[in-house]
């Protein structure tokens, strides 16, 4: 609306009226930055393999993204990070030892089936690094399941022997693979020191590392806006409680401490639930959304088959968030429910 009074021109336009200066480009590029660190702490805790591993996912996933765009005529999205977040998400969750020729598959599948399939960013349901997990997991479920222990001496002189295997060749295994702290728990009654837990100092993934240094850097995202607090704090809450009560009814079943520093819970709740296309947007939604992934954490640690359930439960989460969106959307004042 144009006012004629003299001395005033005025120009009034609908909502919003105010935009805050950030991009999706800027928010992909700021949880990069923010998972670098990560990166560097698990080639520190792991050695050079684990470079090896997220140059392979990241670069398999960049190729992906760019094939997919040239192929469905969009315009290139190389360029907003969100490739390469799902390539290093996806390393971090692999054993430091695992082919690198999975690892560039997995990478594949992550953007083919969790993303493009979709119709690219904004679209898809699922994480996508979790598809790509989850692919792996069911297509190379011995490999996904060795693991390498922290800090060996050697680490940066020399790769994991299954690192270079030849595609479709059976993976040699370094003979001094152990079990994960979860498996310990699960399948021999063993927990882990609370100190290793806390530091990473344990046999597991890339992404099983320092748990101070992931909290720190999710708190950064957090403070910039860039992620939802309220998610990784219901997860760890739900986690926290139900563990208490199911430790205090039987012992044999770990407690809070345990449950909340092994694992991939603390990358999986920090980084990996709070992805803002596949989490629900309205605020009770996203409790509903956070406690659900915690319930299911729990559920399939102390009574499922598998010692882990963070990939599981983030991805069910996903599934539920449209409902949750649709049951919790505010009713419009005026509007018949």
């Amino acid at each position: 609306m144009k006012t004629d009074a003299p001395f005033l021109q005025m120009e009034m336009r609908s909502s919003p009226h105010f935009k805050r200066p950030m991009s999706v480009k800027t928010i992909m590029r700021n949880v990069v930055g923010a998972l670098l660190p990560i990166a560097a702490a698990g080639i520190w805790i792991f050695g050079i393999s684990v470079l090896f591993i997220l140059a392979a996912t990241v670069t398999a996933c960049l190729a992906t993204e760019a094939a997919s765009c040239r192929i469905m005529g969009k315009k290139n999205s190389l360029f907003d990070y969100s490739a390469a977040i799902t390539g290093i998400l996806l390393g971090l969750t692999l054993p430091p030892g695992f082919p690198l020729w999975m690892a560039a598959l997995g990478g594949v599948a992550a953007i083919l089936l969790g993303k493009t399939l979709f119709g690219g960013l904004g679209c898809n349901i699922f994480n996508p690094a979790l598809v790509g997990r989850a692919f792996l997991q069911a297509s190379f479920p011995g490999a996904i399941t060795t693991w390498s222990p922290a800090f060996e001496t050697a680490r940066f002189t020399r790769v994991f022997p299954a690192t270079f295997t030849f595609p479709f060749a059976r993976p040699v295994t370094d003979g001094i693979s152990g079990a994960t702290p979860l498996a310990a728990m699960k399948f021999d009654g063993i927990s882990g020191v609370s100190s290793d837990l806390f530091l990473g100092a344990v046999t597991g993934s890339a992404g099983e590392t320092c748990a101070v240094l992931i909290l720190l850097c999710g708190a950064y995202l957090a403070v910039r806006k860039m992620l939802d607090w309220r998610i990784p704090a219901g997860i760890l809450l739900t986690v926290v409680v139900l563990s208490s009560l199911s430790h205090a009814f039987n012992p044999r079943y770990p407690g809070a401490v345990f449950m909340l520093f092994s694992g991939g819970l603390m990358l999986g709740a920090v980084f990996m639930a709070t992805d803002m296309v596949s989490s629900p947007v309205t605020p009770l939604g996203v409790w509903l959304y956070a406690v659900l992934i915690g319930i299911l954490v729990v559920t399939i640690r102390n009574w499922g088959g598998l010692p882990e359930g963070v990939m599981y439960a983030i991805l069910l989460g996903n599934a539920a968030a449209p409902g949750l969106n649709r049951v919790t959307e505010p009713r419009i004042y005026g509007v018949k429910a």
